[in-house]
């Protein structure tokens, strides 16, 4: 996203009250994450070819994205020419540095 980028009008989305007067702007919509997501889904299995993919989530922060790019992993993997195994492993970290 370029500095000046002026992002979308928050009025355009469904945004909790809660969240309702901390943000002026939506930069990313939901709906481009999750196209993004599955094309990253789709070049990890292209680049990963018949090797076992070891899929790696640190919790807590990271959990969604990685659900939702273990759903289309798996989907690719299900309907594809393809199958290779997955190993899902999590690990907790205390500090991010």
């Amino acid at each position: 996203i370029r500095d000046e980028e002026s992002g979308y009008n928050k009025n355009l989305f469904c945004i909790p009250k809660h969240y309702e007067e901390d943000l002026e702007r939506v930069f990313i919509p939901h709906g481009l994450i999750l196209d993004r997501t599955e094309r990253l889904a789709r070049d990890i299995m292209q680049d990963m070819g018949n090797h076992h993919i070891v899929a790696l989530c640190v919790l807590k922060g990271g959990y969604k994205f990685f659900a939702d790019l273990l759903d289309h992993i798996k989907a690719l993997n299900q309907n594809g020419d393809k199958s290779v195994p997955i190993t899902v492993v999590f690990v907790r970290i205390k500090i991010y540095c």
